[in-house]
């Protein structure tokens, strides 16, 4: 796979311009109206990308009163994904893979709920330092959060999702991914807010997505956030392109 070649590329219509993350849903709210965007999701497998995601994380983490620590070295246990649009970092999250050499950033609050599930044999990853720009369509959030999902699970066979989350926000990670309530609220040291431990089952998230995948516009009232996922026809050349690649 060629260096800047995106693991997908994917078009949002001006008809979904309601469907954004963030508090502002009319247009002058918006840092990036939606008319026929393209966005590209790829690796951020450089310095530069890395720095050009952080300072999206940094915006959006300021913005809500979060502090983030700056000076976070990348670890060899994590990776890195971008959206952009128009040369434009416009999201991104971190997905940690379990080892017994690096753990996950969890441990540093939750690890005695985390060594319940390793006990059990249970392969943990963790989706963390996750930041969508106002204003841009659920449809970035779904598809970073799917290629992690090919990421950990397809190619590397990992079990469960763990993440620490806002209070304010655990209903949306239950209602509309299935997480489950795993550890409480306790404070978060890295953010100096208080977290909630949710963990989600891959197996579980693998039916939805062949469940639902791909049939946003075809909902009815289904409020299933795996409808902005991709279709499973997908996967397979998601999966090619991150083995190509190496990633």
């Amino acid at each position: 796979m060629q260096h800047d070649e995106p693991i997908v590329s994917f078009e949002v219509s001006n008809e979904m311009r309601d469907l954004v993350v963030g508090e502002g849903k009319t247009e002058a709210a918006l840092d990036h109206p939606l008319d026929q965007q393209i966005f590209h999701i790829r690796m951020a497998n450089s310095q530069g990308r890395r720095e050009a995601a952080s300072l999206l994380l940094r915006k959006m983490y300021g913005w809500r009163g979060y502090a983030l620590d700056p000076a976070l070295a990348h670890s060899p246990n994590k990776i890195t994904l971008f959206a952009e649009t128009g040369g434009e970092t416009v999201g991104t999250m971190s997905l940690c893979l379990d080892n017994a050499e690096v753990g996950l950033p969890a441990d540093e609050n939750f690890r005695d709920k985390l060594d319940e599930l390793r006990l059990q044999q249970r392969r943990l990853c963790e989706p963390s330092r996750l930041a969508i720009d106002k204003g841009v369509s659920k449809r970035v959030f779904a598809a970073l959060i799917h290629i992690s999902y090919i990421y950990a699970h397809n190619i590397h066979g990992y079990t469960d999702y763990v993440i620490e989350v806002n209070p304010r926000h655990v209903m949306f990670y239950k209602r509309m991914l299935g997480f489950r309530d795993f550890g409480g609220e306790r404070d978060c040291t890295r953010v100096g807010a208080p977290a909630v431990l949710l963990r989600l089952e891959l197996d579980y998230m693998g039916e939805q997505i062949r469940k639902f995948g791909g049939l946003m516009e075809q909902h009815g009232n289904e409020r299933s956030f795996y409808l902005y996922f991709f279709p499973t026809w997908d996967e397979p050349g998601i999966t090619g392109r991150l083995l190509t690649g190496k990633l």
